[in-house]
């Protein structure tokens, strides 16, 4: 984390006319280094991204700069989701570079706040919605016209073969590392199931977010009703099965234990697909279950491989805090194929309920 007083340059780069006020630590995301830059106009949020993760700055802003086009191309009243606007340098640069550093500016979405957990069934209702709306938004946008900016990500084989050749010079000692090795190898046959889906044809690439997690959706401080998505470094082609399954292992992980919430999922889902339902195809509802299943385990095994790794990837404040963090996907994994009938079944219910509106 950078010292507090060498932001305040950096941040000016973004500012015209404004004075920096304060600068403050903002959210708890796990890869860039986020601030809010507080001035006598308007907020604005100061990101450093981290080029570790991101080695090619440039390719996420021209990404974010082809979606923010593409929604201001819609009838403003078609979208019901605000993105953050990039703020320029007086060079009229989209990021800034200094000492190795890629610094970039976005505005603030203000009177609203991020949840880390969901507290009832409108608000589960409201992040169904939001990625639905999301994705219905960009089903128009060629994938193609987006860089991969991170090659290799959500595709769940790849995070296996680099745990393979991790753990193969790693001596599996503690309860907690075997438990994790022996749920690796009992499930390992599952990373393939949606980019073998791909491969024929089955499911289509189209522009997927890559980290909708509950706290990456703002919500509305007054309505409760979700009035943005943020962390969009991770838009990409990809499939978007990927991030459904994402939300909901993020949206339905209870705790103590920890365990998959089916009736919240239900709720999710039904809100997702009353968005999503005009471009499913069949294919697409009958790799919903595996994409449930699968997100859990690639979390888990991306935790677990980069504790046998020293850290390198995940942000730790703590020994141990990666495995730990694996340890708690890979018991959702489990609830979740403890629960695969019923979900199934909610699953084949809401496919009926929705195709059959076309």
């Amino acid at each position: 984390m950078p010292a507090f007083d060498s932001l305040f340059p950096i941040a000016r780069q973004f500012t015209q006319s404004q004075a920096v006020i304060d600068i403050q630590p903002l959210g708890n995301g796990l890869i860039n280094d986020t601030f809010l830059v507080l001035t006598n106009s308007s907020p604005f949020v100061l990101q450093r991204i981290n080029t570790t993760v991101f080695p090619q700055p440039a390719l996420i802003m021209e990404n974010l700069l082809t979606l923010n086009r593409h929604l201001r191309q819609k009838n403003a009243d078609s979208v019901k989701l605000r993105v953050p606007d990039i703020l320029s340098t007086a060079e009229s640069n989209s990021y800034y570079e200094k000492e190795g550093n890629y610094w970039r500016a976005l505005s603030f979405i203000d009177n609203t706040e991020s949840l880390e957990v969901i507290g009832n069934a409108h608000e589960a209702a409201q992040a169904g919605f939001a990625l639905g709306h999301f994705h219905r938004l960009l089903s128009d946008l060629d994938p193609a016209t987006l860089h991969d900016t991170l090659p290799g990500f959500h595709i769940t084989p790849n995070y296996l073969s680099r745990y393979d050749q991790v753990s193969a010079g790693t001596r599996i000692s503690s309860p907690e590392s075997r438990y994790c090795a022996d749920f690796i190898d009992r499930l390992r046959r599952i990373a393939d199931d949606l980019e073998t889906a791909k491969q024929q044809g089955l499911l289509t690439l189209r522009v997927m977010h890559g980290d909708p997690k509950l706290n990456n959706f703002l919500f509305d401080r007054h309505s409760k009703t979700v009035a943005g998505i943020v962390d969009l470094d991770t838009v990409k082609p990809g499939l978007v099965h990927y991030d459904i399954g994402d939300c909901l292992r993020s949206c339905c992980q209870t705790t103590d234990p920890v365990g998959f919430d089916t009736d919240r999922c239900a709720v999710i889902l039904e809100s997702y697909l009353a968005e999503t339902s005009a471009f499913f195809s069949a294919s697409d509802y009958d790799y919903l279950y595996p994409a449930i299943r699968l997100i859990p385990f690639e979390l888990g095994l991306r935790f677990f491989t980069d504790h046998l790794d020293g850290d390198r990837y995940f942000k730790v404040t703590e020994p141990g805090q990666n495995l730990r963090r694996a340890v708690e996907q890979f018991r959702l994994c489990d609830s979740i194929i403890r629960q695969e009938s019923a979900i199934r079944r909610l699953i084949a219910r809401l496919k009926k309920q929705t195709m059959g509106t076309r």
